[in-house]
């Protein structure tokens, strides 16, 4: 049923290191919900693998003395959004992990699983661009910390180098402090569903709670990589929020995305929700961050 070559167990991240060494045609598996679907589709015949899985140091959610969350790599989808810390600080990425396929899937499968296939449509990735997470890779030379925008290098490829494994998803305090967020996915199914396209917005308010400070806006399936989109940004960031405004925001992503026809959808019905989404998760933003549209 699994063509494989070998499978070594890795019982620690050096371990691991050294086995992705030892081995440089080897693969990573931790949760294996996409790798082990691949392998019985014949994707990965006669693959060599190194499982993860059982690093428990990489597992959990904690907040640390200078106020970044850190996400272990192995946390599954299901207990980030059961996560104390998350429910507090960022509880839209619980709501969009918890968008992930079903029950089973989000009990086993991992955000570090999810960052590291690649894929535009992983319902984690566009909110961790909303906020300009962190994404820690630890390999032979040591830790790197790369920009999420940066680690998506393109379609299915990120910034992981030979015997690199990703160790962890950091938040620092600046990236979430004083935000609130909304994330929508849209699909032809409520579950089980690979996203047709996804959004995810935060917005930081003033203190009179009438002046948009910042707006970060993320999209998935809008292009090869999900991504961010700047000149629709700047049109709301710094100014007061008015629905002319937030409309003006969402015709302003048209400049930024550039989504492809599939069989899923076309590129047009994708541009088309993207506004729609757009508008709707400004405005639930708002609401979230004390601000009033009435």
């Amino acid at each position: 049923m699994y063509d494989m070559k070998a499978f070594y167990e890795a019982v620690s991240v050096p371990h691991a290191i050294q086995l992705l060494q030892e081995h440089p045609e080897a693969q990573i598996i931790a949760g294996g919900s996409d790798v082990l679907v691949q392998m019985r589709e014949g994707k990965r015949a006669g693959v060599e693998l190194v499982s993860i899985y059982g690093l428990d140091e990489l597992r959990g959610v904690t907040l640390e003395e200078n106020g970044t969350i850190r996400i272990g790599s192995l946390t599954s989808f299901s207990h980030i959004t059961k996560d104390p810390v998350i429910q507090k600080y960022i509880n839209v990425l619980g709501e969009a992990v918890d968008k992930v396929g079903g029950p089973q899937i989000r009990n086993i499968g991992t955000i570090g699983g999810n960052t590291c296939n690649g894929v535009t449509s992983a319902d984690s990735a566009a909110t961790l661009h909303a906020w300009d997470a962190i994404v820690e890779v630890t390999g032979p030379e040591g830790v790197r910390h790369i920009p999420i925008h940066d680690f998506y290098i393109r379609a299915k490829v990120v910034d992981l180098r030979p015997a690199e494994i990703q160790t962890a998803i950091l938040l620092p305090k600046e990236s979430y402090g004083g935000y609130f967020g909304h994330y929508i996915k849209y699909g032809m199914r409520n579950a089980m569903e690979i996203a047709t396209l996804g959004c995810s917005v935060n917005v930081k308010l003033s203190e009179d709670k009438k002046t948009a400070e910042d707006v970060r806006i993320a999209f998935g399936v809008a292009g090869p990589v999900p991504m961010r989109t700047p000149a629709a940004e700047a049109v709301l960031r710094g100014r007061e929020y008015s629905e002319d405004l937030i409309r003006a925001t969402a015709d302003a992503v048209l400049q930024d995305i550039n989504p492809r026809d599939s069989w899923r959808a076309g590129k047009a019905f994708r541009e088309h929700m993207a506004e729609v989404m757009t508008e709707r998760a400004l405005r639930e933003s708002i609401r979230l961050a004390g601000g009033d549209l009435s």
